[in-house]
């Protein structure tokens, strides 16, 4: 049931991100020379974040949110700004796909995968403090998808 859960969120994250991509383009701004100076700033961005990411965990890395058994807690690099710079990557690189896309429905998709990621990050944070005591002190000093922002509390 773990599993299957995990699979569904993997697969309607790259069908959100997919969205983004390819629904057809809007009308709601033009595009002007500031938008797409944005969208490209936000798209770099969001890659820097996610490479990084992914450079970082190393043996960790898994596109589900359930951790790999016996993986270290990585909380070096990109790791030591934020608990989830893989997410924020998608995410800040989403905003840019909506600055291109210029629609409602890039804004619904893009909506959609914050949800969509903030609930697996949830979900993926408790598995995580389980497998390692100290997550929640990690997670008490590092922001989830910023610096500084959304840290967990820890219990006493």
């Amino acid at each position: 049931m773990k599993r299957a859960l995990a699979l569904s969120l993997v697969t309607v994250q790259f069908l959100l991100l997919g969205a983004l991509a390819f629904l057809p383009h809007g009308s709601l701004w033009s595009p002007a020379i500031g938008i797409i100076v944005a969208a490209i700033t936000f798209g770099l961005v969001g890659a820097a974040l996610a490479v990084l990411g992914v450079v970082s965990l190393g043996p960790a890395l898994t596109a589900s949110p359930i951790p790999r058994e016996d993986a270290p807690l990585v909380t070096g690099g990109v790791y030591g700004l934020m608990r989830s710079p893989i997410y924020a990557g998608l995410m800040t690189g989403g905003v840019a796909l909506v600055l291109v896309g210029a629609s409602a429905w890039h804004v619904v998709a893009w909506l959609a995968l914050v949800g969509l990621l903030s609930a697996k990050t949830r979900w993926e944070e408790r598995m995580l403090v389980a497998e390692h005591p100290d997550y929640l002190s990690y997670g008490a000093r590092v922001g989830r998808f910023f610096p500084g922002i959304g840290r967990l509390a820890e219990r006493g």
